[in-house]
Order: structure tokens, then sequence, then C-alpha cells
């Protein structure tokens, strides 16, 4: 049995049978298929999609048209715990986990589909990002109200231990090359709280810059880079002697790190300049890669360091940005290597949440306001560059609502 949905209402669904015979309908399809079965869809305004599924048991999907130009795929979206704040991976990308901000604590869904497959219940409030070790065995969780992290056993959803940090408002971990230390950023103590897993303590809380926020630790364990967020600073912390150092200053908000290990390139998001920059570790020095939309959040790197995403939240509204502002959010993805736009998505309200799956082959963004995730397929790097931008240049016109 196959059964298609298609997310637009006017779609036209054409399925070419086993034996070459087709049937049709309007956006939904149901009958019994087996074998190799080839799906095209349409609809006014949008790209065809062409899809081929191999039935040996029922199969119930829900199929989404791009628009034109569009290179990156999507296949999934649904509706979240409250705030979603963080989306990630699992190691194997069999998981997604959403934390929420304002909830109980976290989701764990299938990427693909949605599907909720279990969720983990904090104590004293919701959460903000998650990490997991290498194996995909633990998860790391932090907590702003209480400043404390969970560590959490994976396949069974339990909380193993809870992670007294010291310090406030706490926001942002990165874990040691050996996964026996993690430093936690505390964004209202203006401090970095460094916690030995094995025993659970914290051996020091490090003065930092303000607000400090995204980390990146380097792949020898021996330099902590800082986001600081009131002043747009990064900072090094050499962590042999906790001597600091501001090698950058905007005067934004710097507010997220990710790390090219291969490299030693380290990307920032400047959420207060509207742009991002790279770090060459070696020499410290700082250049804008690529100017992005309002209020860039969250970013990411594909697995071999050819591509970032950006999670951009869109023009705050006057009022407060707690509530829906004038423009959609987006996601800008972008050539490390040149600075050049690859593509773009339209999202919905403040896209904040980013994440690319192990393998690069997955993208998932959160809609911080709307309350909901969605996923999308990457195409490959060699896809992307002779896409002429993807919609960059089209969705500056629709950014607008």
């Amino acid at each position: 049995m196959l059964q298609l949905t298609v997310e637009q209402q006017d779609a036209e669904i054409v399925v070419v049978l086993p034996d070459g015979t087709t049937m049709s309908g309007g956006n939904s399809f149901s009958d019994i298929l087996f074998g190799p079965v080839t799906v095209f869809v349409e609809a006014e305004g949008f790209a065809p999609l062409v899809q081929t599924f191999l039935l040996t048991e029922e199969t119930v999907t829900h199929l989404y048209l791009d628009l034109p130009d569009q290179l990156l795929h999507k296949v999934a979206s649904w509706r979240s715990g409250g705030a979603p704040k963080q989306v990630a991976f699992t190691p194997d990308g069999s998981e997604l986990w959403v934390t929420q901000l304002v909830g109980d604590g976290v989701e764990a869904f299938d990427p693909r589909t949605g599907e909720l497959l279990g969720s983990v219940s904090l104590p004293d409030g919701g959460s903000v990002e998650v990490i997991f070790n290498q194996a995909g065995t633990l998860a790391y969780v932090s907590q702003m109200e209480t400043g404390s992290v969970y560590e959490i056993d994976v396949a069974s959803r339990e909380i193993l231990r809870t992670l007294n940090g010291e310090g406030n408002w706490s926001k942002v971990m990165v874990l040691s090359s050996d996964e026996k230390t993690l430093w936690l950023s505390n964004w209202s103590s203006n401090d970095v709280s460094e916690i030995d897993l094995v025993t659970g303590e914290v051996r020091v809380r490090m003065r930092t810059v303000v607000t400090p926020r995204g980390l990146w630790v380097t792949p020898d364990d021996q330099y902590l880079y800082v986001a600081g967020f009131e002043n747009g600073d990064i900072e090094v912390i050499d962590l042999a002697t906790r001597e600091a150092e501001v090698i950058h200053r905007t005067g934004g908000a710097m507010r997220h790190l990710v790390g090219d290990d291969a490299t030693g390139l380290l990307y920032a998001s400047e959420l207060g300049r509207d742009y991002v920059v790279v770090v060459d570790t070696a020499t410290d020095e700082v250049e804008i890669l690529a100017e992005v939309d309002n209020v860039p959040n969250t970013i990411d790197l594909s697995p071999d360091g050819r591509v970032l995403y950006v999670s951009s939240r869109g023009r705050n509204n006057p009022e407060s940005y707690h509530l829906r502002g004038p423009e959609w959010g987006s996601i800008a993805v972008i050539d490390t290597a040149t600075g050049a736009y690859l593509d773009a998505i339209i999202g919905g309200n403040q896209p904040t949440g980013l994440d690319v799956s192990p393998d690069g082959t997955m993208l998932a963004y959160s809609d911080f306001l709307d309350h909901r995730v969605t996923v999308y397929e990457i195409p490959s790097y060699e896809v992307l560059m002779a896409g002429n931008g993807g919609r960059w240049e089209a969705h500056l016109r629709e950014i607008v609502k």
C-alpha cells in the first residue's frame, strides 16, 4: 500500500507503476502497489518533484514541493514543544533532539518523518543546548534557570547525573577530545565553568568577556574560544595558564562559534552586525566571510568544512523580540572558500536552532516562535556549486512579510 499526501493543495500526482502504466489523482493517493514506483508531482509556482519508491511493505509518506531554484529539498516539518531553542542530530543521524526553552525539557524525533521517539523531562525548567559524546551514548543538556547540565543516557532517556556548573544563566557546552572535561558558558556570571566529568565537580570558573555564549575548543584542547555577546568579542583562553586575550571586538553581538578541526578555521555569527566572520586560529586573524540576513543566530558546517549554514531570525519586532517581527527568518548556505551564496531557505518566525547531520545529507532548523522543526535534504557540493546561487537572490525579495 502506497499512501501519499502532498503539502500543496493544488498538486497533481502521477504514479508510474512497475508495469509502466500510470495512475493519477489530486494531492493524495492510495492504492495497492508492489515493486519500484515512480511518483511525479506538480503544482503551479513550485518546482516539479520526481521520487522513486521500492515498495516491499505498506508505505505512508508526505511529500513537499520546493520553490523554483531551491537546491536543498524539504523532507519533513512538524510541531515541537515550546520555544525550540536548539536542534541536534545524534552521531548516527537516526534521531534529532530538540530542546524546549519553554517546556519540560528535550524531545527526540525521527528526522525524516517527525515521529516523536521519546522525551526527557527536566526538573526546574526547560533546556537550552544539547550535545552528544562521540559514541552517541550520552547527551548533555544545559538549563539556564538552574545553571545545570543534565547527563542523559540516550537509549533509555534517563537522567544519569545533574552537574552543577556553579554559574548563572548557563548556555553553550563543549567537550574535550577525551570527553573527560566539559566547558559551560555562563551568560549572567560572565564566566566559563570547567567541569571534570569523571568526578562531576567544577575544577574552575574562568572569568571571560561580558555575556559569554558560543564556545569552541581546539582539537588539542589547548585553547578555548569564547564568543562575547555584549560587545561582539572573540576571546581566546589558554587552558594551561588560564590567561585570556580578546582577539577581535566589533561592538555588536558575537553569538555562535563553529570550527573546522581539519583546517583550524573558526566561524562566528555576528548577530548585531548581520554577518559571519572567519578566524584563522593559527594566527588569530579575523575576516568577514559574508553578510547575511537580519539577526544571524546559529551556524554549522558541513562535515567536510566546505559549506557554512547560517540561521537568521529576521528583523525584530519594534516592541519586543519575543513577538513575531516584520520579516521571515532564513537559512543561508555559504561557500567557506569564497563567501559565495549557494542557496537560501525562507523560514518561519525566528529560525534559531540549526544542525547538519553527521553524514552531511540533512539540515534541520527550528522556528522558535512557531514551535516548529523543519528538515531538508542537502545535495552534493558539486550540485550546490553548479546551482547559480540557488534561491539566494529570490529569497531577498520574499523575506519581508
